[in-house]
């Protein structure tokens, strides 16, 4: 819910995003559509979550916590990481348009190989977590549609996103 906060932050102000996790894109004729309000427009849709084994990390965690009797070592399981895939879907009814757009998203995503967030957004002093961030695939384009809209999606992964902390394995004596 950050990242999506955090995106949203950087989107002009009459865009709208909604969670859902029974969204599905619609078909029409073999091609995937996404509802547009007006033009040009740009959608973000995801993410598609895909376990990662790569980026996670398979030892458990300790912590020191407070208990009944004192400090105490809770061990947690190694978190759950998965990569975080989105489709970028830009459309427009001018072709010089659509291709400035195009142009746009690849230069910002083959510049930025790191998507980094404030680890607590209240506290400025916690520093900033950061994943890798690459394009996914290349871009399609649609520029001799029936309508008179062209459009270009492409996709990009962001890589190795722990989902929890790691659940609670047990609770024991620091030492």
């Amino acid at each position: 819910r950050g990242l999506l906060r955090e995106l949203k932050k950087q989107i002009l102000a009459n865009a709208s995003m909604s969670v859902s996790v029974d969204y599905d894109d619609t078909t029409i004729d073999g091609l995937n559509v996404v509802s547009l309000s007006r033009l040009p427009s740009v959608v973000l849709s995801g993410p598609k979550v895909s376990e990662n084994r790569f980026f996670s990390t398979n030892a458990p965690h300790e912590d020191v916590v407070p208990g009944s009797s004192g400090l105490e070592l809770l061990r947690r399981r190694p978190p759950f990481t998965v990569d975080l895939s989105f489709t970028i879907t830009a459309a427009s009814d001018r072709t010089v348009e659509l291709l400035n757009l195009m142009a746009a998203v690849a230069t910002f995503l083959n510049r930025n190989r790191w998507f980094a967030l404030p680890r607590d957004p209240e506290d400025e002093d916690a520093g900033t977590v950061r994943w890798e961030m690459d394009p996914d695939g290349d871009f399609q384009t649609r520029l001799d549609g029936p309508d008179d809209v062209r459009a270009f999606t492409c996709g990009f992964v962001v890589r190795g996103f722990d989902i929890d902390e790691g659940l609670p394995l047990d609770l024991g004596k620091a030492v």
